[in-house]
């Protein structure tokens, strides 16, 4: 066999294996839905097929405590020249009930900020039972000038929340990261010109 054809024959056998590499590469999104929806592993898939007809009913969250309502209210604290400030001020929730809320922020220098906000709780064992799905806390923003913006906080109250809690109060308190410190005060210095 010549040199030529064997090239051509290693040629053909080269672009039936990319063919069928890339034919994998397209069967795989399905293969790895159906493989999911059978172990359900996949969620989404039940709220893909429920969510275009709309007439379909997303089974309930057995998760939720319908029988305890807590209160939860938000403070905002603010270090330095902005606004920042809860859109509401308190919400009422049962444990379990995915809630969200948004924070308003408002940059009121005239120069860019980058900010993060720091979270605290009361009773600070509540704490332990307040998950947040979605915060800006996480994360540093960088304000413009005048810049506002909103972000929200998407949180569940744990149901094994102690009993005797009834009220949640969530604290941001919003400050500037890398801000430039004045330097320390130093001692005047003396006027050492003699004094007539």
């Amino acid at each position: 066999m010549s040199i030529a054809r064997q090239n051509l024959r290693m040629v053909g056998k080269l672009v039936v294996v990319t063919a069928g590499m890339f034919a994998f590469g397209y069967a795989l999104v399905p293969i790895y839905k159906h493989v999911c929806e059978a172990l359900g592993i996949n969620i989404l898939a039940v709220s893909e097929r429920q969510v275009p007809g709309g007439a379909a009913k997303l089974p309930a969250n057995t998760q939720v405590d319908t029988s305890r309502t807590i209160t939860v209210e938000f403070d905002a604290n603010a270090r330095g020249p902005w606004q920042f400030r809860p859109a509401q001020r308190s919400v009422q929730v049962h444990p379990g009930q995915l809630t969200t809320v948004m924070y308003e922020f408002q940059n009121m220098q005239d120069r860019r900020m980058a900010a993060q906000a720091i979270p605290s709780y009361a009773p600070r064992q509540s704490a332990a039972h307040f998950n947040k799905l979605e915060c800006f806390c996480f994360n540093q923003y960088t304000l413009e000038p005048g810049e506002k913006k909103e972000w929200p906080v998407a949180f569940i109250i744990d149901p094994r929340l102690p009993k005797d809690v009834t009220t949640i109060t969530l604290s941001y308190t919003f400050f500037e990261v890398g801000a430039r410190v004045p330097p320390a005060p130093t001692a005047s210095t003396a006027d050492t010109s003699p004094r007539s």
